[in-house]
């Protein structure tokens, strides 16, 4: 793609499997830098990676030449391998089905780049799921059309 000049933030949100607080310190310390490095491999730069037990925050730079949606499955299961594989006492992990993704200005790079820092003291206030309800009014999703057993379900303002 000669000529082709991007700068793409992308920040990412993702969950353990029924948001089991499967993250320890150990696991966290050796999986966020692999999730950088898969995220190298397709022309991206993580910026920051960080979360509490149960998921995952990625401040991204992506390339556009990947769609989302492949770097996504890539990284999720790639890095889902690399845990059973690296990890054995972690027979169960699995990432949740789905994930969110924001666009992030870059005046507003700073403010993201702290949120994410400083996952473990938010969410000491705050659950995943009332983060991600807030994630999704913010950028107007609408009317929770309710929970479906452990999985949250929206609709897009204007569906």
């Amino acid at each position: 793609m000669a000529h082709t000049f991007t700068h793409l933030l992308t920040h990412i949100i993702f969950s353990t499997k029924d948001r089991r607080p499967l993250l320890d310190t150990d696991l966290k310390f050796r999986l966020f830098p692999y999730l950088g490095g898969i995220i190298r491999a397709h022309d991206g730069k993580a910026l920051i990676i960080n979360g509490p037990a149960d998921h995952v925050h990625i401040l991204a730079s992506l390339a556009a030449k990947y769609s989302l949606s492949d770097v996504m499955r890539e990284l999720k299961a790639d890095s889902s391998g690399w845990v059973h594989k690296n990890f054995p006492n972690q027979k169960i992990f699995a990432w949740q089905i789905g994930y969110g993704a924001f666009s992030v200005s870059h005046s507003n790079l700073v403010e993201v780049q702290k949120y994410i820092a400083d996952q473990e003291e938010h969410h000491r206030k705050i659950s995943f799921q009332e983060e991600f309800v807030a994630f999704l009014k913010n950028m107007r999703f609408h009317t929770m059309k309710g929970f479906c057993g452990n999985k949250l379900s929206f609709a897009p303002a204007g569906a």
